[in-house]
C-alpha cells in the first residue's frame, strides 16, 4: 500500500518508527522496511527474524574444566606446605610461651609451682664422675616419675648426691632442673656446685645432663587437666624434651696464678652467677623420636645456687637458686 507524503496529515508518523525522509538525503540511507521513491512512503511488513541462541559448545567446556583442573592441582599441592607451616608456627609460640614459664620458676628457686606435675611426667640425668685426671670413674642414669619408677634399666642409685625423689610437687621437679652442671663429689661440703671438673684439687667431679619430658602447658584448653591421662585429646597434647643447663660462668684456667684483684672478682663471679640454658626439642613421637624443632633460651642469674638434702634418710639433693644470698670469694 502507498501513499504520498505529502497527503500524510502531521499527526501520522510513519509505522515501524520510521519518520519522513529529510530533505537533501538519499533516501537509500534511510532504514530498511521504507520507500521513499517517487515521493512515496511504502510500508513493507518487517517480521523479524528467529533470534540466534547463544551458548557453551562441548569443547569450551572442556577446556574450562581442563583450566580448572590445574588449578586444583596446583591448590592442593600448595595446600600441606600451608598447614604444615600453621603447625609449626602454633607449635613455636606454644614453646616460646613455656619457656616463660620454666624460665622464671626456675632461676627463682619456686617451691610452690605444684601445677607442675599436670604437665612433666619423667625426668632423667644421665651422669659421669670423672677423676681428678680427667678420666671416667663411673657413670650412670637416673630416672624421676610421678610414682619414682625406672625410665631405664638399670637404675643406679650412686653413693653421692643422687637417690630418688618423686615427681609429686613442684619443689622436686624445679630441685632437679636445677641440678648444676658440675658438683663436687664432697659430702661434707652439701655436694657444691663448682665451676668445672677441675675446680678442687684431689676431688672427683659429677658432670649432669638433666633432660625433663614436658606435655605442653600451653595450647587448647580441652587439652589441659583434668583431662584423664588416657584421653585422645591429652594424648595429642604438644610433647617436647627440655634440656636443662645450670652452667658455672667461665673461669679462667689459670686463675691461681692471676693478680690478686683479678682472681678474686673472677671467684666472686663464679660464686654467683650462673647461666641458665633451656633448649626445647619437639615435637617427642609417640615412638620416642624426635622431631625438628630446636629452640634455645638462655639467661644469667644472680645469687648462689644451693643444693638441699632431699629427706634425711635418702641421698637425693636438690637444688635451688636464691637471687638474694651472695657469697664472698673463697
Amino acid at each position: 500500500m502507498k501513499f504520498p507524503i505529502s497527503n500524510l496529515p502531521p499527526s501520522v508518523k510513519p509505522l515501524c518508527g520510521w519518520s519522513a525522509p529529510v530533505p537533501g538525503r538519499s533516501p537509500a540511507s534511510q532504514a530498511p522496511g521504507a520507500d521513499f521513491s517517487n515521493g512515496l512512503v511504502r510500508f513493507t511488513s518487517l517480521r523479524p527474524g528467529r533470534a540466534r541462541s547463544a551458548g557453551f559448545t562441548m569443547i569450551e567446556i572442556a577446556i574450562c574444566l581442563a583450566i580448572i583442573g590445574f588449578a586444583l592441582v596446583a591448590i592442593i599441592g600448595v595446600l600441606p606446605l600451608g598447614m604444615n607451616t600453621q603447625r609449626d608456627n602454633r607449635e613455636e609460640t606454644i614453646i616460646n610461651q613455656d619457656a616463660t614459664v620454666w624460665l622464671e620458676a626456675i632461676r627463682n628457686g619456686s617451691h610452690g609451682a605444684d601445677d607442675l606435675t599436670n604437665y612433666i611426667y619423667a625426668i632423667t640425668n644421665y651422669w659421669t664422675l670423672y677423676k681428678t685426671d680427667g678420666t671416667v670413674s663411673k657413670s650412670g642414669v637416673n630416672g624421676y616419675t610421678y610414682g619414682n619408677g625406672p625410665l631405664s634399666s638399670p637404675v643406679i642409685y650412686p653413693a653421692g648426691p643422687y637417690s630418688s625423689a618423686p615427681l609429686t610437687n613442684g619443689a622436686n621437679i624445679v630441685g632437679i632442673l636445677s641440678t648444676p652442671e658440675f658438683i663436687a663429689d664432697r659430702l661434707a661440703d652439701n655436694y657444691p656446685p663448682v665451676p668445672d671438673r677441675f675446680y678442687f684439687n684431689g676431688t672427683d667431679c659429677y658432670s649432669n645432663h638433666v633432660v625433663a619430658y614436658v606435655r605442653s602447658l600451653s595450647g587448647l584448653a580441652a587439652e589441659k587437666p583434668p583431662q584423664p591421662s588416657d584421653s585422645l585429646l591429652f594424648q595429642d597434647t604438644l610433647t617436647y624434651r627440655l634440656f636443662c643447663v645450670n652452667a658455672p660462668m667461665p673461669v679462667d684456667t689459670n686463675i691461681y696464678n692471676l693478680p690478686l684483684a683479678q682472681k678474686t672478682y673472677a671467684l666472686a663471679l663464679a660464686g654467683n652467677q650462673r647461666e641458665l640454658r633451656l633448649t626445647f626439642l619437639w615435637p617427642q613421637y609417640p615412638n620416642g623420636k624426635l622431631g625438628p624443632g630446636r629452640q634455645t633460651f638462655r639467661t644469667t642469674v644472680a645469687g648462689q645456687l644451693m643444693p638441699t638434702n632431699y629427706y634425711n634418710w635418702q641421698n637425693q639433693w636438690l637444688y635451688f637458686y636464691q637471687s638474694q644470698s651472695f657469697t664472698n670469694a673463697p
